[in-house]
């Protein structure tokens, strides 16, 4: 089989795996958030109002449902995003240069997916692409227009 055509072959796919991929960030994300407001899943949680864990906590829980749904996907990814470079920055870093070193390799993932799912937006298995075309290829493939 030619590269092109593996490269053909794997294209189709990419809306049904951009959908899943969005739908397992948004799922770990919004456990995180469970985790530090309701302290299940093995963790304490956070005190109400506590800075900066509470509302980190509140920004998982929200905006990992909203990405798990598919659900304003791009502007959810863009505050998750943005909340997880605050947190690699002001909590991990002072500890170590790479994420390796200061405990901040999920932070920087999760930073860098979100920003991906902000660029390329939710894919397919959507909430309201499933709602409005009830099928589950409700995203265009890349190159077309929304």
């Amino acid at each position: 089989m030619s590269t092109d055509r593996l490269s053909d072959r794997l294209a189709g796919h990419q809306p049904l795996v951009l959908g899943l991929f969005r739908i397992v960030v948004g799922l770990l994300f919004a456990s995180e958030g469970a985790a530090t407001l309701f302290g299940v899943l093995g963790r304490k949680a956070s005190p109400t109002g506590d800075w900066p864990f509470w509302y980190a906590g509140v920004i998982e829980l929200v905006c990992g449902v909203l990405v798990l749904l598919g659900v304003a996907t791009r502007g959810a990814a863009f505050l998750s995003s943005g909340a997880m470079a605050f947190a690699y920055f002001t909590e991990h870093q002072q500890d170590g240069l790479f994420p390796l070193q200061n405990g901040g390799l999920a932070p920087a993932l999760f930073c860098w997916g979100f920003l991906l799912l902000v660029f390329f937006g939710p894919g397919s298995l959507s909430l309201p692409g499933l709602l409005r075309r009830g099928d589950l290829s409700s995203a265009p493939t890349p190159g077309q227009a929304r």
